[in-house]
C-alpha cells in the first residue's frame, strides 16, 4: 500500500540536523583511514566466491550490509547462506574512525541524505556488498530442517562476490510472477517457515505501515508504505542468524543481546479486552502474535488493534554480559534469545557481536578490543537510537505540517487509531483526544475530542505549524 503526495521544495531539514547536533562531516584524520582501507580492501583466506549471493535492499540504497544465497540440502530441508559485510576488517581497533564511530553509534536517515556510521569510502564503497565485486564477509550457514528449525551453524571469514543488487518491490513483482532469481527462490518458503515457528513460540510482528519522505523532482513526498511479504520474509533470514548468534554468545558466557521483556500478562488482558469491541476474534489458546497475523491492517479496525498492541513491545535494549548470564536473556517480540549481528555498516553494536560470535565459534579467547567494548555499547546505542529516532519522526512531522500549512480549517477522512487513557481519578490535563490517520495526505496526528476507537470520523485541522512541527485536528 502506498499513498502519495507531492510536497512544496522549501522544507529544510537542516534545522532539524543543527537541532540534533549531526555532523556533517568526518574529521580528518578518520576519513584518512577509510580511505587507506578503501585502497587497501582485506582479501580472507577463505574463498566463496562461487557462491552466487545476491542482496535485497531499498531501491536506492548502496550501504548493503547483507547478501544471501538459499539452497535446498540434499535429504531434506534448507541451507541458508548469509553473507555481512566485514567492517571489523576495515576498521582498526583504537584508531581515529573506530572512535568517530562510537561517536556517532549508528547511520541516521534524513529525506535530504544520511549521517552515516562509516565514511561513504567505506559504507557505500569497499566494505559494501556492491555486485560484481570481490568484498571481504562474515559467512554465517545455517541448516535447517524441513519445518525451518536450526540443525548446525557455520561461520567464518571469507571473500564474496554479489551477483544483483536486488530492491524490495522488483523481488515481490518476481514472486508473484513465479520468477524469482534462484539464490533466493526458495525465500518465501523458508519464511513461511521461519515465521510459523516464530508465531508458535509467540513472536509479535506489528505490520505497521510506515511513513516516510522521499525526494520527487524539486520536492518531496509523503509516503505512507505497507510492509511487502518479501520484505517480511527477508526479515525472518536476520532474525534467523541474530537468534543463532545469541546461543554462541550465550553458550559462550560473552556477548551483546538485544533484550525486551515478555509482554506483560495485565498488557495482554487489555489488548485482549480491545478485540471485541473492534471486531477483532480472538480464539482461546491464541496468542496475541497469531491473532495479529490474521489481520488486515488496512482495515481501519484491524489498525487500530494492531496500534493497540504496540502497548506489549516496551523496554527494548542491547544488554551486555561476561560471565554470568543475563537474568532476562531474551526479547519478547522474537520470543528467542536475540542478537543485532546483521547490520554492521548502519549499526555500531553489530560489529563487535559478530566479533565476539567469530571467536566463540572458533574456539578462540575474544579479541581484547572486542571484549572490552562490550559493557560500554549499552549505553551509545541507547543514545544514537534516540537520536535516530528524533530524526525520522521528526522529518515526517516538519513534512506533514508543510503539506497542510496552508489547509487549516479543512476537514478530512480519517480513521481513529488510539484514543487517551481515562483520567484514572486525576484532573485531566488536555482535553479528551487521541490519534487519527487520514486517508489522504497520509498523516498521522493527535486529535480531541470524544473519539470512537476503531471508526472512521470526519476531523477538521485546527493547526499546522513547521516551525514547531506539530499539527493538531479536532473532531468535525
Amino acid at each position: 500500500m502506498v499513498i502519495r503526495r507531492v510536497l512544496a521544495p522549501r522544507i529544510d531539514f537542516g534545522t532539524l540536523r543543527r537541532e540534533l547536533g549531526l555532523p556533517d562531516s568526518f574529521p580528518a584524520d578518520a576519513q584518512r583511514e577509510a580511505d587507506e582501507a578503501a585502497a587497501a580492501p582485506p582479501r580472507p583466506l577463505v574463498d566463496r566466491t562461487d557462491i552466487p549471493f545476491v542482496t535485497v535492499d531499498p531501491a536506492t540504497s548502496r550501504d548493503l550490509d547483507q547478501a544471501m544465497h538459499l539452497a535446498r540440502r540434499p535429504g531434506g530441508g534448507y541451507r541458508v547462506r548469509y553473507a555481512i559485510a566485514d567492517v571489523a576488517a576495515h576498521v582498526r581497533p583504537g584508531g581515529a574512525l573506530e572512535a568517530e564511530t562510537w561517536r556517532r553509534g549508528q547511520t541516521v536517515y534524513l529525506p535530504d541524505g544520511n549521517v552515516p556510521l562509516h565514511p561513504v569510502t567505506l559504507s557505500e564503497g569497499a566494505a559494501s556488498l556492491l555486485p560484481d565485486d570481490d568484498r571481504a564477509a562474515v559467512v554465517w550457514t545455517i541448516d535447517l530442517d524441513a519445518d525451518g528449525g536450526t540443525v548446525a551453524v557455520e561461520l567464518e571469514r571469507a571473500l564474496v562476490r554479489s551477483r544483483a543488487k536486488l530492491d524490495y518491490a522488483g523481488v515481490q513483482a518476481a514472486a508473484d510472477a513465479g520468477r524469482l532469481p534462484e539464490p533466493i527462490a526458495l525465500l518465501p518458503e523458508i519464511g513461511d517457515r521461519l515465521t510459523a515457528r516464530g508465531l508458535r513460540r509467540g513472536a509479535i510482528n506489528l505490520p505497521l505501515p510506515e511513513q516516510d519522505v522521499e525526494p520527487d523532482g524539486d520536492g518531496w513526498r509523503l509516503v505512507l508504505r505497507g510492509p511487502l511479504p518479501m520484505e517480511e520474509h527477508n526479515a525472518q533470514i536476520s532474525l534467523l542468524t541474530g537468534m543463532a548468534a545469541a546461543d554462541i554468545m550465550l553458550a559462550g558466557r560473552v556477548g551483546l543481546l538485544r533484550t525486551m521483556p515478555a509482554p506483560k500478562p495485565e498488557a495482554v488482558q487489555r489488548l485482549r479486552a480491545a478485540a471485541a469491541p473492534l471486531g477483532v476474534h480472538w480464539p482461546d489458546g491464541m496468542g496475541p502474535g497469531e491473532v495479529i497475523a490474521g489481520l488486515d491492517a488496512a482495515q481501519p479496525r484491524a489498525a487500530a488493534f494492531i496500534d493497540q498492541a504496540a502497548e506489549l513491545m516496551r523496554g527494548a535494549a542491547y544488554t551486555a554480559f561476561d560471565g554470568a548470564l543475563p537474568e532476562q536473556p531474551e526479547h519478547g517480540g522474537v520470543a528467542a534469545a536475540y542478537a543485532h549481528v546483521t547490520a554492521p555498516l548502519r549499526r555500531l553494536a553489530d560489529r563487535y557481536a559478530t566479533e565476539v560470535c567469530l571467536a566463540l565459534h572458533a574456539g578462540r579467547p575474544v579479541p581484547d578490543w572486542a571484549r572490552a567494548a562490550l559493557p560500554r555499547l549499552p549505553e551509545v546505542m541507547a543514545a544514537t537510537d534516540r537520536i535516530a529516532s528524533t530524526a525520522s519522526r521528526g522529518a515526517v512531522e516538519l513534512a506533514e505540517a508543510v503539506l497542510l500549512a496552508d489547509r487549516v480549517g479543512e476537514t478530512f477522512d480519517a480513521a481513529v487509531l488510539d484514543v487517551d487513557a481515562p483520567p484514572n481519578g486525576k484532573s485531566r490535563t488536555r482535553p479528551p483526544g487521541g490519534t487519527v490517520a487520514l486517508d489522504a495526505p497520509p498523516v498521522r496526528a493527535r486529535c480531541v475530542g470524544q473519539l470512537p476507537l476503531g471508526e472512521r470520523v470526519r476531523v477538521r485541522l485546527v493547526t499546522a505549524d513547521p516551525a514547531a512541527r506539530t499539527i493538531l485536528f479536532e473532531l468535525a
